[in-house]
Order: structure tokens, then sequence, then C-alpha cells
């Protein structure tokens, strides 16, 4: 029986870089349920197509880098 191994699932750690003041109500709402509170703040997600579709959205307002 082949040994079962888990998938290491992708981190990625997302900053807020520019502040969504002037921006849609809709992109102030999608950068707080990215977890982001204040300018420069960084937060860890798990990759998720959901997510890459939110970070599309607020793409001039936050960093993406990927975690090792």
């Amino acid at each position: 029986m082949p040994s079962r191994t888990k998938k290491q699932e992708k981190v990625l750690r997302i900053t807020l870089v520019r502040s969504p003041i002037g921006f849609s109500q809709r992109h102030k709402d999608t950068v707080r349920a990215l977890g982001l509170r204040r300018m420069h703040q960084s937060v860890e997600q798990a990759d998720t197509p959901t997510l890459r579709g939110m970070l599309y959205l607020v793409s001039r307002l936050v960093e993406v880098a990927e975690v090792l």
C-alpha cells in the first residue's frame, strides 16, 4: 500500500500597503474580510481560489508574497 503524504498547502502573506480611503465600500469590505485593519499590517492566509479573487479585486491596495 503506497504511503499517502498530505500535500503542502501554499500560504500567502498579504500586507496592506495603501489606504482604502477613497475607494469603494466593496474594496473596504474586502480588505476587512482579508483580516487587514491597519496600514502595513500583514496576515497569512491559505491560497485558495476565493482568496485569489479577493486579492485581484484589491490588488492595488495590497502586496502579496508566498511564505516558504
